[in-house]
């Protein structure tokens, strides 16, 4: 498998991308791994999924996701926010062969613009979301 990109009519360039299985469901409830306050998140939507009639939609490490605050301060509970997820349990398979898993489920809220709202994250990073995220990329002390 080449890492080379290739030209897309309607999309411009796109880069190749391994398949990670999608192991974090909707109404999942993950950890929130940067310093805005949140301490639980619930998934609630997975932006850009394309999935079969009637399967529930999923995300793995790298997806963009729409959530709610669980566990947090009253400012930021029941309020959606965008997310990125950087952490799964599922184990996901490296173009080496080498499998890599942690040991939760996380996710760091993203604004719109795709600016992380904290400025810390907390634990390692998947290199999956790093490479799709450069702003996670810089702010993440570990990346695994």
């Amino acid at each position: 498998m080449s890492t080379k990109s290739r030209a897309v009519s309607a999309k411009g360039v796109e880069e190749y991308k391994t398949y990670i299985t999608r192991a974090i469901p909707l109404s999942a409830v993950i950890t929130c791994a940067d310093n805005t306050g949140a301490k639980t998140l619930r998934v609630v939507m997975v932006t850009r999924a394309k999935s079969r009639l009637k399967r529930v939609p999923a995300a793995s490490v790298g997806d963009h996701i729409v959530c709610v605050v669980k566990r947090g301060p009253p400012d930021l509970r029941k309020q959606t926010f965008g997310a990125v997820i950087v952490r799964q349990k599922y184990p996901v398979r490296r173009v080496s062969g080498l499998r890599i898993s942690f040991e939760d489920n996380a996710a760091v809220i993203v604004t719109p613009e795709g600016e992380l709202k904290g400025t810390d994250i907390k634990g390692p990073v998947a290199s999956e979301a790093a490479e799709r995220w450069p702003r996670i990329a810089n702010l993440a002390s570990i990346i695994i």
